[in-house]
Order: structure tokens, then sequence, then C-alpha cells
């Protein structure tokens, strides 16, 4: 396993008066593309930004490469960040947003030429250096973003929601490019999102927020077949809550707590099966999405292929074998 390149210590983030992570343990491997996704309000923007220093730490330590850069300013934690609207200069071209922060440093100008068509190439933009913001697509911005991070040869890249503004199939590209940029340069990547997919296709691990503490940490395979908690069941892909009832007939044995089993995982025309009313069908392209009446329960199924039930009919149900996740009561 990879040496910790960042580590997170009893930390305390938020705000004067409001703590919203308490106590955060984390440590990241170097070259590991980590995801910190959650609700909103749930803290993970608050992290990054601490690691980050535009927000003070309220308590524990922040280590980089060993060092203690807790109380550092910004500009000397020696960590780049692509923020979400990109915040790039509208007056200034794509080579001088790059090159901002070298110049700041006072680097010489060849230097600074040579850096900035390094990363200009990595990224793709070779092109686009003449170019200011305005001319640009916003995928072309984003490599901007990302190139303007990776100049000052920040070993980590922090990544605070950075695909948000793009549409589904640029966000999809820049998703492999920006993979493809990790790989070739070997940078850690710390990515905030709220989109389970962006976390599910690009991370080695993903740290999942839920009201100020980590809920679980894995990767997505982990997370979607071995859920540590009904909040992780709930919130990770989409899950049927099995009334105990409901759960009883279709496990085949007694339950207590809560259980659930994911829509893929709910089965029509089983042989030996329960009976269930189709109430509604969604066709959705590549699958559909049904829903059904169980025992007075509501239950919603995926279909891949042309399955499509007649709405209203009766039709047999059951659930993959070893499929749905039981937790036991929770404790007041």
């Amino acid at each position: 396993m990879a040496d910790s390149v960042l580590s997170l210590k009893n930390l305390n983030v938020g705000f004067p008066g409001m703590t919203v992570v308490r106590d955060l343990n984390l440590d990241v491997a170097d070259g590991a593309f980590v995801s910190l996704l959650g609700p909103s309000g749930s803290g993970k923007s608050t992290v990054l930004r601490t690691i980050a220093g535009l927000l003070p730490a309220l308590g524990g330590r922040i280590v980089l490469e060993g060092l203690e850069i807790t109380a550092l300013p910004p500009e000397r934690r020696n960590v780049g960040i692509v923020f979400q609207n990109y915040a790039l200069f509208p007056t200034m071209t794509a080579f001088e947003n790059i090159a901002f922060a070298l110049r700041v440093a006072k680097n010489r100008q060849e230097e600074i030429a040579r850096r900035v068509h390094e990363v200009a190439a990595m990224a793709a933009i070779t092109d686009q250096l003449d170019k200011k913001p305005a001319s640009m697509s916003g995928g072309q911005q984003q490599r901007v973003a990302i190139a303007r991070a990776l100049v000052t040869g920040s070993r980590v890249l922090l990544f605070d929601e950075p695909l948000s503004n793009l549409d589904a199939k640029v966000r999809t590209s820049m998703r492999k490019e920006i993979k493809r940029l990790q790989s070739e340069l070997g940078f850690t990547a710390i990515f905030v999102t709220h989109d389970q997919e962006d976390a599910l296709t690009m991370s080695d691990a993903i740290v999942v927020f839920n009201h100020g503490r980590i809920e679980q940490i894995g990767d997505g395979r982990t997370l979607y077949r071995k859920p540590a908690t009904p909040f992780i069941c709930e919130f990770i892909g989409i899950s049927n809550e099995l009334a105990p009832p409901l759960a009883a007939r279709l496990l085949g044995r007694d339950v207590k707590g809560r259980s659930f089993v994911r829509h893929e995982d709910v089965v029509l025309g089983a042989a030996a099966g329960i009976p269930a009313r189709v109430n509604h069908v969604e066709f959705l392209g590549a699958y559909s999405r049904v829903d059904l009446e169980v025992e007075g329960h509501a239950l919603s199924a995926m279909l891949i292929g042309d399955q499509f039930p007649e709405l209203g009919s009766t039709v047999s149900l059951g659930i993959r074998p070893g499929a749905a996740h039981t937790f036991p009561e929770e404790r007041r």
C-alpha cells in the first residue's frame, strides 16, 4: 500500500460557533484518487477548503508529506485547487491564467513559458493559449483550470465539484481527461462531488460523509455491494426498503431491523415468487423502471432490455439470492 501523502488528524472544521465536521481522521495514499461524497451540508466541501487553507481549522492537524501545514497560508501549502466555476481571470488569456502563480512567485520568463507549454500540452489546450475564457467552451476552461493547478508542481490537487457546470457528454469526457492527467502525472487527487457517478467511475476510494462524520470508506464496488449502514444503502444507488413482513416473505426467515434490496435485484417472473401488481412502467431506454404493489407495500424494479410488463397486470416477484442487505435494529 502506498504511503500516506496527506493525513487529517482529529480535524475539526467549520465556522466560528459551528463545527461542521468533528474529530476527522483520514489518510490519503500517495497517488490515489479519493472522492469526498455526501449530501449537501454533510461537510465535504468544508473539509476540502480547510485542507486548501481557505478556511482555518477549528482544531486538529493537517499533515502533508510529513510537514504540518495546519497554520500555513494557502500559498505555502503546495496544493493546487480547481474550483466549480473555474475561477479564471476573464481579462487574461489561457496562457496568462496558467502562468499567474509562476509570475507571482517571480519565476524567470523562460521558465514560465516552458512550464506553461508543458502542462498545456498535457491538458491538450496548446491551441487555446491565446484565447480568453469567454471564447472557450466549458470543457476547455476546465482544462485551463487544471493546468493552472498543475503548473506550480503541486503533488496534491483538490477538486471542488469541477464537473457540475458541464453537460452530460462533456462531463463524461472530462472524467476521463482528469483520470488520464492523474495517471500520467502521478498527482494525488481529492475530489469533492455530490454526483455518485463521478465518484463511482473515477475513485480509488470514496469517503462518504453524513451529518459531519465519515459513514464509510471504500471503493465503489464495496460501497454498492457491501454497504455498512442503512444510510449508505439508501444513498449509494437506488434501493427499496422492505417492510418487515414483506422482508420475511421474500427472504424466507424472520427479519429484525431494516432490510433493503436494490432495484436491479428484484426479479419478476420468479418461479416461487409472490404476487405483485404492476402500477406504473417507465421506459428509460436501456432499462425500464416498474413500480409494484406487493401485499400493500410499494416496491420498484429495474428491468434490463425488452421486458415490459403490462400496466395493471399481476406478476410473480422474488429477489436474487443473497442480494438483500439487512441491518440490526439501531439502539437509541
